[in-house]
């Protein structure tokens, strides 16, 4: 349920030191001339988007509406809603959440029991991983409009993250009742998966696609999301044909290349994958891809080329964590938590210590999410401390999950802590399908089980 996150600032052209000074005394001048200018150009095929064109004339409508009257709260709200869709078109999550979170937080000085401010807010907190603020807004909304479907919508999200899974499951029905749509089907498939329920994820995220506008961001994402559901199955024909449909009706689209780009490597083929990550790349905004891509260069024995990104990664990450994503606006951000990525890039290049650290101060937020407890126990596993892997691999498995990835994870785990019988049960459930998981992993998993 996603997730890639750094700031990008505004940048101003001045000249000489009595304009830099003039700009510096008239802060209030230069926070409306961010939000005046805050739509960045597009890239690469993103650019010759219809849609772009579209949100570039609203925007600016906007905008003047704003600039006409700064009461207007629904232009306001509509303004931020169009930053959040094009932080998702783009990848520029932090940019356009920012602007759009300073904007929300204007309408709720003045209003601050505003539903659609709050769920907005809400939707943005999840977005930074601030998923106890974004649960707490989501549920401030649903006290004030308890029958909207976009708000249990929103709670179903929070509460996955939180590992709150029942909760979850009773929003994802009480949203189906109200409207049964693309953003409440594709919600149903995602609980499905967790669950275990592979065919029932499929059928819903095929209902999904079919209650969606082809062509149409939301739409494509949900079909991106269903060639992954393949992938874990090892239908990887279907999930290839899922991604080049997403890529007819939207050309160029990253996330479809990222999808090619893993299907490559299932057959090992590590150029390509590397080219079609770097090809998603071109329209992604701050570095969407950078660890898939890194990944890649160490399966392709680069590993100068591996390390040095991966490196990289984690001295943005940790700046931009560190400082708090310190933004021109006045009402920024306060923070991205990005402390799952940095464990994942630290584990990319073997620093176990480093990468527990991270993971475990993701742990004290979220105990019960089942993702988190995953990666604390492989992590546990690789330092050698099996023993400590235990608790979190049986949360982990908790919802009868089913990710193949998870079941040789857990099947090592089990192996190397003496219980044989049930490693080898989940490892051998883990490579039934011979879904498209990390080649290193499988065969690992193998090798136990020869052995």
């Amino acid at each position: 349920m996603n997730k890639k996150i750094l700031f990008a600032l505004v940048t101003f052209i001045t000249i000489g030191t009595a304009g830099f000074m003039l700009l510096k005394s008239q802060r209030k001048a230069k926070d409306s001339a961010d939000t005046q200018y805050a739509l960045l150009p597009r890239k690469g095929l993103l650019a010759k988007a219809d849609e772009w064109m579209v949100t570039q004339e609203n925007v600016a409508n906007l905008q003047r509406k704003i600039t006409a009257n700064p009461n207007d709260g629904k232009a306001k709200l509509a303004l931020a809603n169009y930053y959040i869709l094009e932080g998702r078109a783009t990848g520029n999550y932090p940019h356009y959440n920012s602007l759009a979170l300073s904007i929300i937080n204007d309408v709720l000085e003045n209003d601050p029991h505003n539903f659609d401010a709050l769920t907005l807010q809400s939707l943005i907190f999840l977005s930074a991983h601030q998923f106890a603020e974004g649960l707490a807004s989501a549920e401030k909304a649903r006290n004030i409009v308890p029958f909207n479907a976009f708000v249990q919508g929103v709670l179903v999200d929070g509460n996955v993250e939180l590992g709150n899974y029942d909760t979850a499951l009773a929003c994802a029905q009480r949203m189906m009742e109200i409207r049964p749509d693309l953003r409440s089907y594709s919600r149903a498939s995602y609980l499905r998966e967790i669950h275990g329920d592979y065919k029932g994820a499929i059928s819903a995220m095929e209902m999904a696609i079919d209650a969606g506008v082809p062509g149409d961001e939301a739409t494509e994402w949900a079909r991106i999301h269903l060639g992954r559901l393949y992938e874990n199955t090892g239908d990887l024909k279907n999930a290839e044909l899922k991604y080049k449909i997403a890529l007819e009706y939207r050309p160029g689209y990253m996330y479809a290349l990222a999808g090619i780009a893993q299907l490559a490597l299932a057959e090992k083929d590590y150029s390509k994958s590397i080219q079609y990550f770097q090809q998603a790349a071109k329209d992604a905004q701050d570095g969407t891809f950078d660890l898939e891509l890194a990944n890649v260069f160490f399966l392709a024995g680069q590993k100068e080329k591996g390390m040095s990104l991966t490196k990289k990664i984690i001295h943005a990450l940790d700046d931009h964590a560190s400082e708090g994503h310190s933004h021109s606006h006045s009402h920024s951000m306060k923070t991205h938590y990005a402390d799952r990525e940095l464990s994942n890039a630290f584990l990319l290049i073997g620093d176990y210590d480093q990468a527990l650290e991270h993971a475990l101060i993701e742990y004290t937020r979220r105990p019960n999410n089942i993702e988190v407890n995953e990666a604390v126990a492989w992590i546990y596993y690789k330092k050698g401390e099996i023993a400590k892997s235990l608790s979190y691999v049986n949360a982990a498995l908790r919802t009868n999950n089913k990710n193949p990835a998870l079941l040789c994870k857990a099947g090592l785990i089990y192996v190397k802590n003496g219980d044989t019988e049930k490693g080898e049960m989940y490892i051998r459930e883990g490579l039934t399908n011979h879904a498209n998981i990390d080649e290193r992993l499988i065969i690992e998993a193998e090798n136990v089980m020869k052995q």
